[in-house]
């Protein structure tokens, strides 16, 4: 499986209009759209699992197209860890 990282989504794309573009490339097995903690608000960014041959061509054809007038980011996700850097500090409950 592999995940795919997609960015600069409108704030009102829901899990099944994401579920469904990315369809068009191959089963998707799970997305994520990703909400603000405390506001419970959409933070325009998901995560989509696929096969990897499939999140491959998802990615190629989706990358830089245009979804409720935004320009989506799309490239596989990258763990925590391969980021870089850390948050340091403390966690603010």
């Amino acid at each position: 499986m592999k995940t795919i990282y997609v960015g600069n989504l409108p704030f009102s794309s829901t899990q099944a209009e994401i579920s469904d573009l990315f369809g068009r490339y191959g089963t998707v097995h799970s997305v994520n759209v990703i909400n603000d903690k405390e506001t419970g608000r959409p933070r325009g960014f998901a995560f989509v699992e696929m096969d990897p041959e499939e999140a491959v061509k998802a990615i190629d054809a989706l990358n830089g197209t245009e979804l409720g007038g935004r320009s989506l980011r799309v490239n596989e996700a990258r763990s925590r860890e391969d980021r870089g850097g850390s948050r340091g500090g403390y966690r603010r409950d």
